[in-house]
């Protein structure tokens, strides 16, 4: 990723502070969306984000609002971290049609075209094409905007993660892949499944610039995802990043975990996201405990306004189903 100039983070206290506040809005909002689905407020499948936050916060910082983001079924913290409305995104967890896909989309579907934001998306491997379609049509309208792909490692193993890196490389599309290594898929560990583990190889088979990055250090992700941001929009074509990260809960509350080690879980929760990074700017005095508690207070009364406005909502009229969906027909 070399020829373009990438803007650094700016550690400042004020986005220092920002990036703290962003992945304890994921975490708050997924903690109460587990407590809700045991209420069986939310309901269908519901896959949790926890652990894994620092990779939608650091990427984001590196994407103008002109750019697109393309996720998976586990894509609240995208959403959010992205500049989804908290209470839209929650009444979409709901089935509400105030929530951002009118409530027929679900945890697994949230969308928004005033953000560009176009996944979730229900099959593993199944935002790769889109990305690659989104990023071709700005190529051919000269627009200058990056498509950001976030996968799971799983998702190496079908057949549309070779196509689309195949595509993108060989017309040079403004697509950023994200590849979050959570080393587990479904239930399966990438050693298991995967010859090759470290997946940012992969991407150099397709003569595609790749890079690897401690996926759980958000300024490290930021860092790496600006780098590859500016080499995009400098017309240097597409750029993969492999974050290394795990997730702390079950792949989806329907989840027994039983392929992994529980202790391993406990090992990894102690170097996790959110508190690696808010000790850090404690023991180096960049935030105040008084600080961090502020931030704390004002994400929890921000997740519980959310539940409010969900609580609130409405269901849509059984009249309305048949609305906004199209019926192909033919011979």
């Amino acid at each position: 990723m070399t020829g373009a100039t990438a803007k650094k983070p700016q550690l400042t206290r004020p986005h220092l502070a920002t990036l703290l506040r962003q992945m304890l809005r994921i975490r708050r909002f997924e903690e109460r969306c587990a407590e809700l689905y045991q209420q069986e407020k939310i309901r269908g499948f519901l896959h949790l984000y926890i652990g894994q936050e620092a990779v939608a916060v650091g990427v984001m910082q590196a994407l103008a609002p002109d750019d697109a983001v393309v996720a998976t079924y586990r894509e609240h913290g995208h959403a959010i971290a992205r500049g989804l409305a908290m209470p839209a995104v929650m009444a979409e967890m709901y089935g509400k049609q105030e929530g951002c896909s009118r409530g027929r989309g679900g945890s697994m579907h949230i969308f928004d075209a005033a953000t560009r934001f176009y996944g979730g998306n229900a099959i593993v491997g199944g935002g790769l094409p889109l990305a690659v379609g989104l990023a071709l049509a700005d190529k051919m309208q000269g627009r200058p905007g990056v498509t950001a792909c976030f996968f799971g490692e799983g998702a190496v193993a079908e057949g549309e993660f070779h196509e689309s890196l195949n595509l993108a490389a060989l017309w040079q599309l403004p697509v950023l892949f994200v590849c979050e290594n959570n080393l587990y898929a479904m239930g399966t560990a990438l050693r298991l499944s995967e010859s090759e583990t470290d997946i940012h190889r992969k991407a150099e088979g397709y003569r595609m610039p790749s890079e690897v990055v401690d996926g759980m250090d958000v300024v490290a992700v930021e860092a790496t995802a600006q780098r590859a941001a500016a080499a995009i929009r400098a017309g240097q074509g597409p750029q993969f990043l492999e974050c290394r990260t795990y997730r702390f809960r079950a792949h989806s509350l329907f989840d027994p975990e039983l392929y992994r080690d529980k202790a391993e879980v406990e090992a990894w929760k102690q170097h996790g996201p959110i508190l690696r990074f808010g000790n850090w700017l404690t023991e180096n005095e960049l935030l105040h405990e008084a600080e961090v508690r502020a931030i704390e207070d004002e994400v929890a009364a921000e997740v519980e306004a959310a539940v409010a406005f969900a609580e609130a909502g409405s269901w849509e009229p059984v009249e309305d189903l048949t609305k906004h969906v199209l019926l192909e027909s033919g011979a």
